[in-house]
């Protein structure tokens, strides 16, 4: 039999738990919130966060949320749509769940019509800059919150190989 692979759920009372167990490796917690500050905020905006569970033969991976057509600098002039969380969980890291979530979510977004995906990270020596850039992202030159900010194009022509 062959097992389907990872999968994404929607956070619910059923998988909460599992949800909130998810943790990186402790030199990475510099670089990502915990889940339960990104369920805090998924709660805050539910019209714009989508908090997904990344699970695997039914035990918890990863968690990510994206955001969907946020208002980037809340003033109406422009909006953006990308990945506001990933969190792999540390002994589950290196085996392709982060590039699974991203791959996702650049899904969810094409589905939606969008042809950018924007991601954000903390810079340092076990930041995901690599991670990202291997994907494809490109820094655009941008800071939010001390982040660098970075995009990858979704367009017919573009794709999440990084290669």
């Amino acid at each position: 039999m062959t097992t389907p692979g990872p999968q994404l759920e929607e956070i619910s009372p059923r998988n909460l738990a599992a949800a909130l167990g998810v943790r990186v490796r402790p030199d990475q917690e510099f670089a990502v919130s915990p889940v339960v500050k990104s369920l805090a905020e998924a709660y805050v905006h539910p019209d714009v966060a989508w908090p997904r569970l990344i699970v695997d033969a039914g035990r918890p991976v990863g968690f990510l949320m994206a955001f969907f057509d946020i208002d980037w600098f809340e003033d109406g002039s422009v909006r953006r749509s990308g990945l506001w969380r990933l969190n792999i969980a540390a002994d589950e890291q290196g085996r392709g769940y982060g590039r699974f979530a991203v791959e996702s979510v650049a899904a969810e977004l094409r589905r939606r019509q969008t042809k950018e995906f924007y991601v954000s990270w903390h810079l340092g020596p076990a930041g995901p800059e690599p991670f990202y850039l291997k994907l494809g992202f490109r820094p655009n030159g941008e800071t939010v919150e001390g982040e660098r900010v970075a995009v990858l194009d979704l367009s017919a022509n573009a794709n999440t190989d990084g290669e």
